[in-house]
């Protein structure tokens, strides 16, 4: 019965693992946040676009202007009944004195920036607001998501990557999807594509999803002091202070958190979306733990000896659990939510490919650090570090005994 539920569940998740990315500033000229004295321009003022900055600009209605100058290289895009209009005296509420009002959306904004990005599972969850946790790198588009620019918007940003392509599955550029190369090249070398995009950063579609049913590393790894750059000037340059004893560094996060890691270690049998779904359900979607976030996913983590010699590298699968608790309590419900999947897997990590788990968590009142599974390995790895030990010790010996 439960290889029944399990079949049924992975059926109807259907194409799993799509992630899509909106991205959250525009440059409308309706848009308020757009301009240096909070508003849109008034019939009266005079409007001043900065002659040497590039824009692009969607306009949604009409408007009466007194005065507006223009950029130098810039364009503006009319929807469905705009344009503008001398304005021709009359009375207009809230526009009765002049002034000059300055237009600023046109500021270097980051393709790497992860605070200017917004992720969900479904277009339906994007539009609903229904956002998605993620670590720093993950925050920002991956290799296998779909990228969208909301339809009837205008914006401006730079895509300047250390890889020489910038990967994701296909992008939605003002109601057009583009999902081949050859159609996406040909867009970017129109006007307003040079004005939406600057840099030095080139776009490479998949067009496919993450081919392995245990998931797909984010592959931002190579911008990831990009990624924190961007995000920590929104701090004064630096990470905010974490407010637990001893606290965790997620592997593809920028600033350490308070709350707790799993990291899990699998079998070909694994499906990281049938097992995430499994902890959403089970766990996270009780009333109990409301205010818990979870971001799971591949990660790439270097393998040490005892915590102490660098072994090899190997992909595993990053559990980050954090609560909204603060003071004492930081992470502590995190805590506990982690401690019940650990006990969880206890019982049925072997039927969803779980091969070894450990946890690390550190709350506003300790921090720990324990592993499960595959106790004959940690043994075996005691037993050849003493064997290691004594061998070096007799070589010493050795060695000294010859120099006498």
């Amino acid at each position: 019965m439960k290889a029944l539920f399990f079949s049924i569940l992975l059926n109807h998740l259907g194409a799993s693992g799509a992630v899509y990315k909106q991205w959250i500033p525009n440059t409308n000229f309706e848009n308020a946040s757009n301009w240096d004295r909070g508003h849109v321009p008034c019939a009266t003022d005079v409007i001043l676009f900065d002659k040497n900055k590039d824009v692009s600009v969607f306009v949604q209605s009409s408007h009466f202007l007194t005065e507006m100058s223009m950029p130098l290289n810039g364009e503006f895009i009319m929807g469905p009944g705009a344009g503008f209009g001398a304005f021709d005296g009359s009375y207009h509420p809230g526009c009765e004195t002049e002034s000059k009002i300055s237009f600023t959306g046109a500021q270097r904004l980051q393709w790497y920036d992860p605070t200017l990005w917004q992720a969900a599972t479904s277009l339906e969850d994007l539009r609903r607001g229904k956002y998605i946790f993620s670590t720093d790198e993950e925050r920002v588009p991956c290799q296998y998501d779909d990228i969208i620019f909301q339809p009837q918007t205008s914006f401006r940003v730079n895509i300047t990557s250390s890889e020489q392509f910038i990967h994701f599955r296909s992008i939605s550029i003002m109601g057009q999807t583009f999902t081949s190369d050859d159609a996406l090249a040909e867009y970017m070398q129109t006007s307003t594509a040079k004005l939406q995009f600057q840099g030095q950063g080139t776009f490479q579609l998949s067009d496919t999803r993450c081919p392995y049913k245990s998931g797909c590393e984010c592959g931002n790894a190579a911008d990831h002091d990009r990624i924190c750059a961007a995000l920590l000037q929104k701090y004064g340059n630096q990470c905010p202070v974490a407010t637990c004893r001893d606290p965790l560094m997620p592997v593809g996060n920028c600033c350490e958190i308070c709350g707790a890691i799993i990291s899990l270690e699998y079998s070909a049998g694994f499906d990281i979306e049938l097992y995430r779904n499994r902890i959403l359900h089970t766990f996270l979607n009780l009333p109990k733990n409301t205010g818990v976030q979870m971001a799971i996913s591949k990660v790439h983590k270097p393998k040490t000896f005892l915590g102490i010699l660098p072994r090899s590298s190997a992909s595993l699968i990053q559990i980050v659990l954090m609560d909204n608790r603060t003071g004492s309590q930081t992470g502590t419900h995190a805590e506990q939510v982690a401690k019940d999947i650990m006990s969880d897997i206890e019982e049925h990590g072997e039927s969803f490919g779980i091969v070894a788990n450990s946890l690390q968590t550190a709350t506003g009142s300790h921090w720990s650090a324990l592993g499960g599974g595959a106790p004959a390995t940690v043994v075996g790895a005691v037993v050849g570090l003493l064997v290691m030990l004594l061998l070096l010790l007799g070589l010493s010996c050795s060695f000294t005994g010859n120099g006498r």
